[in-house]
């Protein structure tokens, strides 16, 4: 069975921000990380808007959202403090899925940065798309220097492909070793049929930094 994910992105929007990181560090996140199958649980914010968030959980497989622990504290049973604080917010993107390569592999722990990668593509485009992604694109930017993970799921949500980049900081996206291997013919046909994208550079979030 395959690992997966689970992805929150949001903007604090409305809500108060130190009572937004003390929600999700003192009640949200610790939540999840007591549900079985979860194994991962990392925050991130926007490296250059403080007021965008993300946390990426991984999964032993996406089938962990639909067992009695995890729901037992989603949807409906969010509690009082996650509702309040959670209608205040602005969701860019949540996101649930499986992991499709490299196969199960997990993240590094010590990720100074993220890239989030999230897209739709014409039906119609892709089999191309996932040709090109598997066997040019992922392999490209994964052998950048400063790259230390490369992953890409299928899911649901409003996107239906994420890629996420774990990297020693956020700085590697400005590279000209990243910005090189971005290049290529397939590439430039392929990025204008993306739909829906949504691209967020993070860091890790540090409490009280």
């Amino acid at each position: 069975m395959a690992k997966g994910t689970l992805i929150a992105a949001m903007k604090i929007g409305r809500a108060a921000e130190d009572e937004f990181h003390d929600w999700y560090d003192t009640e949200h996140l610790p939540e999840r990380q007591r549900v079985p199958g979860f194994l991962l649980c990392q925050r991130w914010i926007g490296a250059q808007d403080r007021t965008v968030s993300v946390a990426t959980y991984d999964l032993s497989a996406a089938a962990v959202l639909k067992t009695p622990a995890y729901l037992a504290i989603g949807g409906d049973n969010l509690s009082p403090w996650s509702k309040r604080v959670t209608e205040r917010v602005e969701r860019l993107i949540r996101f649930e899925g499986d992991q499709i390569l490299p196969g199960e592999a997990l993240p590094p722990a010590n990720a100074g940065g993220l890239l989030l990668n999230a897209m739709n593509i014409a039906p119609e485009l892709e089999a191309e798309f996932n040709e090109w992604y598997d066997k040019e694109h992922i392999p490209a930017l994964a052998a950048v220097p400063g790259v230390l993970c490369a992953r890409r799921f299928r899911g649901t949500g409003n996107r239906k492909y994420v890629a996420l980049y774990h990297l020693e900081t956020p700085d590697v996206v400005e590279s000209e070793e990243w910005k090189k291997a971005r290049q290529s013919d397939w590439t430039s046909r392929l990025q204008p049929q993306f739909r829906d994208h949504l691209r967020l550079v993070l860091r890790r979030y540090v409490r009280g930094g």
